[in-house]
Order: structure tokens, then sequence, then C-alpha cells
């Protein structure tokens, strides 16, 4: 076993439920922590959202999603199939039950609420990466700011008042403004339809696939157990935690941790009362003219471009739908139609790698990190920001199952808090 001493009383064995970004993460500073580790995955590492997005190491962006603002926009959006924000509409009373308890939530105090848990973790995430990368984790992190682009100099004012709000709640932020010449040297692909630009330095980008790849390898190179098994139910019995896979012998650990992201309530049950919902976002990779030196952000369209392999890799939109159900061609039609008129040198027919995978949303805009029954725990509902998130979620809540104290940092992430506060 690779890692520290166990914490006297802590658990000498763990099983985690997921192979993402947060699933092992948490199975990493465990292991630092000196506790045995297998974790189980129903399709194996980086199968479900961690694989596909755009890969931002971003917090400086981690805005929660149930703000007023987005509230209106979904209402505006119901009935336009093409909108970034997309929920069917058909009887499913689930999923109804959860956009009203997201519609009650987007309140200013709520969101607010939200913006100020977030930035504990949003100071510490960029460390959390670090501590990984010196310690076998073998991919590379690209540090370089994301530069959002503006058709007008109105539209870069509006979010800079939107950035400073999250300054206000204590986001450490360093953003500079950039136009004509400037702007083109940082965005060379931008169309003549770009006049302004913000510079939000300090962020990071990875190919996520690749990071979360080589983070299970040296998870494994620690001493940890994969397997590839659907589990049927995680549950909690004296001192132990079971983990009951479909096919297979159940696996049996001191505690248990459910980190399956969009899946998180199908497992948890009735344990929890905030749900989480599969919050689908699309990704294509293609082919450009002129290399870009970093990440553009189209906040208009809700678009984020990355520079990967040479490439543009290219993702958007937001739609709630089974996490099982196919590609949906209208909707990456609808990244295309929306990003084009504002880049010039992307080759948009030629497009790739056509990825659509389920992030984890909650209706307050909080992930679930904690424990729901004794020595049952969760680490999920993170939405666009498991990635940023991840290692610094393993890390609290390692800190939480091998002390028996909650970090403070957590207490705004309780899983058994009410959907609706």
């Amino acid at each position: 076993m690779v890692g520290g001493e166990r914490l006297d009383g802590g658990p000498r064995s763990a099983v985690v439920v997921g192979a993402g970004i947060v699933g092992l993460s948490t199975a990493w500073f465990l292991q630092e922590r000196g506790v045995d580790v297998t974790v189980v995955d129903r399709a194996g590492v980086a199968a479900g959202a961690s694989r596909g997005n755009a890969g931002w190491i971003a917090p400086a962006l981690t805005m929660p999603l149930n703000s007023p603002k987005v509230l209106r926009y979904a209402l505006r959006s119901l009935r336009d199939r093409s909108a970034p924000l997309h929920v069917p509409l058909r009887a499913d009373s689930a999923l109804w039950l959860f956009l009203m308890q997201f519609a009650a939530n987007c309140r200013p105090s709520t969101w607010n609420r939200a913006v100020l848990a977030n930035v504990p973790l949003n100071e510490e995430c960029i460390e959390a990466f670090d501590v990984l990368l010196a310690n076998g984790v073998d991919a590379p992190v690209t540090d370089a700011p994301i530069t959002a682009v503006f058709r007008t100099t109105r539209d870069a004012e509006n979010m800079m008042r939107e950035l400073r709000t999250f300054e206000d709640a204590g986001q450490s932020l360093f953003v500079t403004g950039l136009s004509g010449e400037a702007l083109r040297e940082q965005v060379p692909l931008a169309s003549p339809a770009i006049t302004a630009a913000l510079n939000i330095n300090g962020q990071r980008y990875v190919d996520p696939g690749r990071f979360v790849t080589a983070l299970g390898e040296a998870v494994v190179q620690r001493g940890a157990t994969i397997l590839t098994h659907e589990v049927r139910d995680v549950f909690s019995s004296g001192n132990t935690a079971t983990v009951l896979p479909y096919n297979g012998k159940p696996v049996t650990a001191d505690a248990a941790v459910i980190a399956t992201g969009a899946w998180l309530s199908r497992l948890a049950g009735n344990r929890l009362r905030v749900p989480v919902r599969s919050g689908r976002g699309y990704s294509f990779t293609v082919p450009v003219d002129r290399p870009i030196p970093g990440p553009i952000y189209l906040p208009d369209v809700r678009v984020a471009c990355t520079p990967y392999n040479g490439a543009l890799r290219v993702a958007g939109t937001m739609e709630f739908r089974d996490p099982h159900e196919p590609v949906m061609a209208q909707r990456v039609g609808a990244i295309v139609a929306s990003a084009s008129p504002l880049l010039e040198g992307v080759r948009w027919a030629e497009r790739s790698d056509v990825w659509v995978g389920p992030r984890p949303v909650t209706p307050d805009g909080l992930a679930l990190i904690g424990e729901i029954s004794r020595n049952v725990y969760v680490a999920g509902g993170h939405g666009m920001w498991g990635l940023a998130h991840g290692p610094i979620t393993g890390r609290l809540l390692t800190e939480q199952i091998t002390t028996g104290k909650q970090p403070e940092a957590l207490q705004p992430f309780d899983p058994l808090r009410r959907a609706v506060g």
C-alpha cells in the first residue's frame, strides 16, 4: 500500500462506486491516508461525464446554475429545440418535480448561498490538482487564461458584473479586457462579429479523458483494484458497508462512497432528499486553420472551445434527458449554428468524436458531499464543474471519512439537506 499511515480509529478499507474524476480522486486521497481501496464502475474509468467535457479547471467561472437569469432564459427556451438549455416537453413526473424544485431555488438568496459555498472549493481546487500531479498522475495540465468573447462591449460589461458578484463573495479574480489587435492575437479564430473579450486569468485546462485515465492508472499502481460491475445497491450493516452488484460477489469494506455522477440518486435512493438529474452536455472535435493559445468561451451561446490535439474541442448545451439516451443530432447542429458566426477558420463540417455525457445537476446548485448512512458516503452533483472540483472534493471527503469530522468547507454540501431551503 502506497500512502500515509491510517489514522487511529479510521477505516482500513473502502469501496468507491464510480470511476470518474470525483470517485477516483476520492480513492487516491483515501490511499494517501493508508486506506485499502476497491473501485467499482459499471463501464470502467472515465466512461461518463469525465471523458468528453471541455476540460476546464476554471475556479473563476464556477457559477451555480440556479440563478434567476437562467430561470428566465429557461422559460423562454422551452419551445426552442435549438436553445442551449433544452427541456423535452414530455410526460416525466420526476423531471417536472425536479424542475419545480429548481425554479424554487432560482432566487438571489439561494444563488448567493451556492456562490459562497463554492468559494472554499475554488480556493483549493488547483492545489489539489498539483498534489495529484506531483505524486504520480502522469497527464499534462496547461496554465492559460480562458478568453470570453463578445459581440459588443456592453455584453462584456454584463459578464464583468457577474464576475464581480463572485469576487464580492470572496473569489479571487484577475480579469483583463481585450480589443482590436490584442483580441485577434489571443483569439485568432474570432470572426469580425467579435469586438470585445475578457481574459479570465489564472485558469487551466486538460484533456479530461487522458487526465482521468492517468488518475485511474495511478490509483491501481498504488494498490487498488478496479472492478467492472453494474451496482444494484450500497448499504451499511453494523460497522461495515456493502456494495452489491447485479452479477458477481458483494464487496464489503469499512466504508463505501457513491460517486456515480448523474446516476447518484438511483443508488442513494430515498436516503437523499435532493435529487440529481442528468443535464447532458455535448462535445465534438473540429479541425482549425489557425491554432489558438488557450480556451475560448462564447457566453452568448454558452459554448466552450478548448485546444485539443492540434484541433478544437467544442462543448456546449444542457439538455435534461436520461443518461442512456443516444446522441441527438439536432443538439450538435444547434451548437454549430450558434457558434459558427462567431468563429472563422473552423471546419465545422469535418467534426469527429461526437460525444454526449450526463452532468449531475442538483436543483439548488450545490453538490452532495458527505455521509448519508453509517459508513456510506456520497460525492457528486457538481453540475458542469465536476472536473474542476473533483480532486478537492476527494480530499475533503477523505478527511471526513478518516477522521469522523466534517470539514467546515463541506457543511453547505450536506447530502441530507432538503431540496428547497
